[in-house]
């Protein structure tokens, strides 16, 4: 990815508040843009392969499963970097979405700079990420 270039965040969260404030932190970041926002693995595969972003915030337990749309957007756009969304931190739903293709997994209340910051790394192709826990 060119350093001048914005990282396009695909955002995937069946909670609409959520959502929206997670659309509203990408928004804030200049060096982000936001692809597109979804509620179901579905849409987030659909939406992947359209726009093809650089990150994807995917929910672990939406409709239609975070796992299967990590596989979807892993499949249709293939450089899209998947970090698992969860309010959820056991380590057989880490490991799933892991194997599923996801590159890092954040807890829900996680701080937003660390949210950011994981965006950040992922969108410019740091090394695989580790799971975020709220502090």
């Amino acid at each position: 990815m060119e350093t001048h270039a914005r990282i396009r965040v695909l955002i995937a969260e069946d909670d609409e508040g959520v959502r929206e404030t997670l659309a509203s932190v990408v928004r804030s970041e200049s060096a982000f843009e936001l692809a597109g926002t979804v509620a179901d693995a579905a849409q987030a595969i659909l939406v992947a392969a359209e726009a093809q972003p650089d990150v994807a915030l995917v929910d672990v337990r939406m409709p239609g499963g975070g796992a299967s749309a990590t596989r979807g957007i892993k499949l249709r756009s293939p450089h899209t970097v998947v970090l698992a969304f969860s309010a959820h931190d056991d380590a057989l739903t880490m490991r799933k979405m892991e194997e599923a293709g996801a590159a890092g997994y954040l807890v829900k209340g996680t701080p937003v700079a660390t949210i950011v910051a994981s965006i950040r790394r992922a969108g410019t192709g740091s090394s695989r990420l580790r799971a975020r826990h709220a502090a």
